[in-house]
């Protein structure tokens, strides 16, 4: 059991949103500079407060979990607020959104044509994530990857969106720097590009090196990837977090100094730094500076009402949301009760893999349904495009969600286009039934496999439906699969 104090929670809270504004107000007048940068502190006048996407999107998602709650709170339901509620074009979020637009739901919506995919744009917004999960990484790093998904599909983008709500999650529970690196690193494969380009910042580190050459080393691994990209911006965010010792200011200057996504690395070290120590690490003549006001530039305000305006806000509305996130979760953690910090039991337990290697197996050409009492996973063998007269592959699997006595025997029909066809699906199969001393759900699944064949016309978007009917439950399921021509 995890417990923190009310006030001690809040503090920490509101902490990381003042960082989170100040690095990004900081970090902003250089984004995009590859060289290596000296600055000093703030270029803005005092008072002004840049406006940033970072801190923006997670406005919305917390809206969506007021609205929804964090039962219903998908990929979908995020997919719906970013093609009605948030205004940018520009880059993974543009592609994104196109893709939800032809009918490609999450995570193939970021996956399909997707150059970006390994960017920046879901790890700089992940602290809203680990705010309503304090203490608890796997549940943090749920959401995070439902929101990553949506515009990165499987890839560095999601795993770096996992890495940090997994290592700001735990923030809370656990200041030890190096810790949170390696409860972050648990939480995403061991060869991925992001664990790589973090690994080599703590190497580096542990050697002596000076942190120039660090960098020079970090953006050397990165070449063949380009700029903008996840691994080398979550790194040199790592690398405010180890040369800077501690020290806020000297660690958020360090990382925009690295350059590249400077608000977004500068915002992150704020957002970390500020849920480790508080608002007593944030230092005064800064916040001053600042301020507490939130000033938005993605979010269409004027048609989503209720848009935080203040750090002070926004961390009174997270609060209110933290004992429904844990409960929807079934976590083990006590936020009224005063207490220290976690216990080393209660760190070592983040160190597992369970959570994480299932979100980390989700293949990216692929979305899930989730239906009361199972969840359906179409997955597409090859990308989502048909010729005319052409064929793809593609599997569904089943997973039951809820326990019953026997078996499910599920029922299937397809409602097609005109001349369209299916072969090789069975028209019924059974998911084996869960043992009543079953704890974790779902553990019991079954997978069909099959080729859809196109007729001489194709459109350029084609709705297939496949009709799921349960014996033991009263309405079919709609499973939509869309197609491109």
């Amino acid at each position: 059991m995890i417990a923190f104090e009310n006030n001690s929670l809040r503090d920490r809270i509101h902490a990381c949103w003042l960082g989170k504004n100040i690095g990004g107000t900081m970090g902003t007048p250089y984004e995009g500079q590859q060289h290596l940068n000296d600055i000093q502190g703030f270029s803005t006048a005092p008072g002004e407060i840049l406006p940033n996407d970072d801190l923006d999107l997670q406005l919305v998602w917390l809206i969506a979990c007021e609205r929804h709650g964090p039962y219903q709170l998908t990929s979908h339901v995020l997919g719906d607020y970013w093609l009605n509620y948030i205004s940018p074009h520009w880059n993974e979020y543009g592609i994104g959104k196109a893709n939800m637009r032809l009918g490609l739901l999450p995570p193939l919506s970021g996956e399909y044509k997707n150059d970006w995919k390994h960017s920046n744009g879901a790890w700089i917004r992940t602290e809203v994530w680990a705010c309503m999960a304090p203490g608890c990484p796997d549940v943090a790093i749920r959401y995070a990857c439902e929101d990553a998904s949506v515009d990165h599909g499987m890839g560095e983008g999601t795993y770096a969106a996992m890495f940090v709500a997994a290592l700001e999650a735990a923030a809370f529970v656990e200041k030890d720097i190096r810790k949170l690196i390696r409860i972050g690193l648990s939480k995403i494969p061991k060869d991925c590009r992001v664990a790589r380009s973090v690994q080599i910042v703590c190497d580096c580190c542990d050697q002596g090196i000076d942190w120039k050459e660090t960098r020079l080393r970090v953006i050397e691994d990165s070449a063949d990837l380009g700029v903008f990209e996840a691994p080398a911006n979550v790194a040199y965010v790592i690398l405010g977090l180890l040369y800077g010792e501690g020290d806020f200011k000297r660690s958020m200057i360090l990382a925009i100094d690295c350059g590249d996504d400077t608000d977004c690395t500068g915002a992150t070290i704020g957002s970390i730094m500020g849920i480790v120590g508080g608002t007593a690490c944030v230092p005064q003549d800064w916040r001053q500076y600042i301020g507490d006001e939130i000033v938005t530039m993605s979010v269409d305000k004027g048609c989503l009402y209720g848009v935080p305006r203040t750090c002070t806000e926004l961390t009174e509305r997270v609060m209110a949301q933290i004992p429904v996130m844990l409960a929807a979760n079934h976590a083990s953690v006590d936020i009224h009760a005063a207490a220290d910090a976690a216990t080393e039991a209660d760190v070592d337990g983040f160190f597992g893999g369970g959570v994480a290697a299932d979100l980390c197996a989700r293949p990216g050409r692929s979305f899930d349904l989730d239906f009361y009492y199972f969840r359906a996973r179409v997955i597409f063998d090859a990308d989502p495009t048909i010729d005319p007269c052409g064929e793809i592959p593609m599997r569904i699997e089943f997973k039951r969600l809820l326990i019953a006595n026997g078996p499910y025997n599920l029922r299937l029909r397809w409602i097609l286009p005109e001349g369209w066809s299916v072969e090789g699906c069975k028209q019924e199969i059974r998911v084996p039934h869960l043992r009543p001393s079953c704890s974790k759900l779902p553990t019991t699944s079954q997978e069909i496999s099959f080729t859809v064949r196109a007729p001489e016309k194709v459109d350029y978007q084609n709705r297939l439906l496949l009709e799921v009917t349960c014996f033991n439950h009263v309405l079919p399921s709609i499973i939509p699969i869309t197609i491109l021509g």
